[in-house]
Formats: structure tokens, C-alpha cells, sequence
């Protein structure tokens, strides 16, 4: 435990393992008052693409936990700054939420549901078959698939519910086309995160409850992993994997020295 909290820059999952839905997990707050009082550098970085970092650092706030908005960073930001490198100006027919949409505006691109230059899918309540049935149309006509992130499903207050690979299967599976997806663990989203951070790879840990996002990511960009079991994973999920984390974890109280959740 002393080689992670010697660690200078902490990449930080949220969904999990900051709260579920609207509920803050225990031991969240003193970690991140151990992180400020320590002077380590953070950032949120989470595959939802739901909310700008500004609704996350508000969201926090009002779960009790005060943070610039600097520390955050999303799927959405990342899918956007991939695109805008790819096509400049480009246009988009989105499935997914304002902080999206937001994002992909920022970029410079515009909303087209005629003739885009990409499809983008990412974590949504607004999903429906109309929406599937134009993107199918759309994707037949030319335009490429993209997801903001490839996880399955996410965690919330009231359990599981289906994530961005979830609601594009049926785009993929009716075009017969692959979607390109752009959240963790695609190294381009950790090159983003480490970037924001100004750290190497050796002094930073990344903390998440997901082995096939989180953990993979960690280890395929030479940081140290450590898995928290207050999300989605647990001591039997890591068996199914030809991989482990460095460090396995009830929450991310249990960084801090003399936390005790009992």
C-alpha cells in the first residue's frame, strides 16, 4: 500500500468508485481530502459521456465533495478532440446526452442527421429504435460508427443498467460495421489523462472497478492498477481475467492510512 500512496498522480474512475448514481461511497471523502492535504495531482477521468466536467464537478458538490473543475475528464471531451483531429469541421448524428453533444460543438463540429461524417453513440436515456433505425440508415450510407466508450454495462444506485457497447450492438449488428471506441481502456484516452496531469506513467496509479476498462488500461499504459470492489467487480470477477491489478480494494477509503469503514 506504501507504493501507491507514494504514488504523485492518482487517475481516478468515478462511476463505482466515487458514487453510484447519486449515492457518494463510503470512504470518498477522506481520499480525496488525503489528496488534496497531500499535494497529489488527480483527474476524474470517466467513460461516461453524459455530463461536462463542469455537471461532474457540480454533481460532487453537492454530494459534499468540493473540486475544480480541472480534474475532470470525459469520453465525450476525448471523443471530440479525436474527431476534430480526424475531420475538422466535421459533421455528426448523435445518440447521447448534452454532455456530448456539448463537447463534440466545442470541437467545431455540427449536427447532421442527412448525410454526417460519423455516427456517435454514447451512455444515454434517450435511447429508442427510432434513433437505431437512422443511425442504421446513416452508417449504410457512409458514415463512420463511433462510441464514446466500450462498456457493457454501468453501475447506478438502483444496479446495473446498459452502457454505450450495450446500445451500439444493434447499429453493429444490423450494418455489420464495428464501432471504433475511444474511452478507456484506448491508450489515447490515457495519453489525454496523462498529459492533464504533467506525471509519468511510473508515478501514477489508476483506481477503477472494472477489469476490462480500468485494469487493462493501467496495464497496457505501464501504470500501476489497483481495483476497487464498491462498482462493479468482484474477487470472483477477476478470476475470469488473464490479467490482474496491482492492488485490490474494497473502496478507495482504504488508501488513506487509519481509515476504518467498520
Amino acid at each position: 500500500m506504501d507504493n501507491i500512496r507514494a504514488k504523485k498522480g492518482f487517475i481516478i474512475d468515478m462511476d463505482g468508485v466515487i458514487y453510484h448514481g447519486n449515492y457518494l461511497l463510503p470512504g470518498v471523502l477522506e481520499f480525496v481530502n488525503w489528496l488534496k492535504q497531500e499535494n497529489k495531482e488527480f483527474l476524474f477521468l470517466t467513460n461516461s459521456s453524459e455530463r461536462s466536467p463542469k455537471e461532474l464537478q457540480q454533481k460532487l458538490e453537492r454530494l459534499g465533495i468540493e473540486v475544480d473543475e480541472h480534474h475532470f475528464h470525459t469520453s465525450a471531451i476525448a471523443t471530440a478532440s479525436f474527431l476534430a483531429s480526424q475531420t475538422p469541421g466535421g459533421s455528426v448524428y448523435v445518440i447521447g446526452e448534452a454532455g456530448l453533444t456539448n463537447a463534440l460543438y466545442d470541437a467545431g463540429f455540427s449536427m447532421n442527421d442527412v448525410n454526417p461524417d460519423y455516427v456517435v453513440v454514447g451512455d444515454t436515456r434517450s435511447y429508442s429504435f427510432e434513433k437505431i433505425e437512422h443511425a442504421v440508415r446513416l452508417v449504410l450510407k457512409g458514415a463512420k460508427l463511433i462510441g464514446t466508450n466500450p462498456d457493457l454495462t454501468g453501475p447506478t444506485e438502483r444496479g446495473i443498467v446498459p452502457a454505450t457497447k450495450a446500445l451500439i450492438a444493434p447499429i453493429e449488428l444490423a450494418t455489420g460495421r464495428q464501432a471504433y471506441f475511444i474511452g478507456k481502456p484506448n491508450p489515447l484516452m490515457m495519453r489525454h489523462a496523462l498529459k492533464k496531469l504533467k506525471t509519468q506513467s511510473d508515478e501514477t496509479a489508476i483506481i477503477g472497478d472494472r477489469m476490462d476498462t480500468d485494469i487493462i488500461a493501467g496495464i497496457e499504459s505501464e501504470i500501476e492498477t489497483v481495483l476497487v470492489l464498491s462498482g462493479v467487480s468482484s474477487r470472483d470477477t477477476v478470476k475470469r481475467f488473464p490479467y490482474r491489478p496491482d492492488y485490490i480494494l474494497d473502496g478507495v477509503g482504504d488508501i488513506v492510512p487509519g481509515y476504518s469503514n467498520k
